[in-house]
């Protein structure tokens, strides 16, 4: 699907509890196989850092359901400073795209420090729209969302099937470096959090692996828990 020149992807989303995560993960392994970033099943780290406006709207745009909305995010793998990546998701109701770019971690801390300027001589359109944001926006690192990814990926309908476990805020620090780093965990209870992403068509046997009739989809947002857990944190 195409909206406005861009490519859209469906995506959904489900809560499962730890056998729904078991059956299902087991199933997805024996047919589809792991994505180039998963060094083994138990998955690689994740860890994203989330930017907003002064009042908020990435995350009343979501609790509100507004239908074209988008998040600004740095992410990083495995606690790396190899691979920085700067990352706008876009969401029009089921449908998503994501945008990104490579930073360096010079750009990185100098964007921490609020200099913005060290982006102005990039050329991509999202580096200068990233730019634009922090600046005459005044978009600002608001909360770190942090967990272990199991990916399967299946060629035929450009398939992407993620269990998200572990889901935790950083609430000390905006730092995706920091050491003292303290992670707080965001969802109650053992739920893994399954996402499936497809382009057109979802292939039939790939949907029986999933069962996704046995399970009830969800409006999920891991930047919404963990903006909410961090709240958490600091009225206790």
């Amino acid at each position: 699907m195409q909206f406005q020149g861009r490519k859209l992807r469906h995506e959904f989303k489900y809560y499962l509890n730890t056998h729904e995560y078991l059956s299902l993960s087991q199933k997805a392994a024996a047919l589809l196989r792991m994505d180039s970033h998963s060094p083994g099943r138990e998955g690689y780290g994740i860890r994203s850092l989330y930017f907003d406006g002064v009042h908020d709207h990435s995350l009343h745009d979501k609790n509100n359901g507004v239908f074209a909305r988008e998040k600004y995010r740095i992410r990083i793998y495995n606690g790396s400073k190899d691979h920085i990546s700067l990352e706008r998701k876009s969401k029009y109701g089921d449908y998503v795209c994501k945008d990104a770019a490579r930073l360096t971690h010079r750009e990185y801390e100098s964007i921490m420090n609020g200099d913005a300027e060290i982006l102005s001589k990039r050329e991509e359109a999202l580096v200068q729209q990233f730019r634009t944001a922090l600046v005459h926006r005044a978009f600002r690192p608001v909360v770190i969302v942090d967990y272990i990814r199991e990916a399967y990926v299946y060629d035929l309908g450009n398939v992407r099937i993620t269990f998200d476990k572990m889901l935790s805020a950083g609430v000390n620090t905006v730092d995706l470096f920091d050491e003292a780093m303290v992670l707080r965990e965001a969802i109650m209870g053992p739920l893994t959090i399954m996402e499936v992403k497809y382009d057109s068509f979802l292939p039939v046997h790939v949907r029986q692996i999933i069962e996704t009739e046995k399970h009830v989809r969800s409006s999920i947002s891991k930047y919404v828990i963990c903006r909410e857990a961090r709240y958490r944190h600091f009225k206790e």
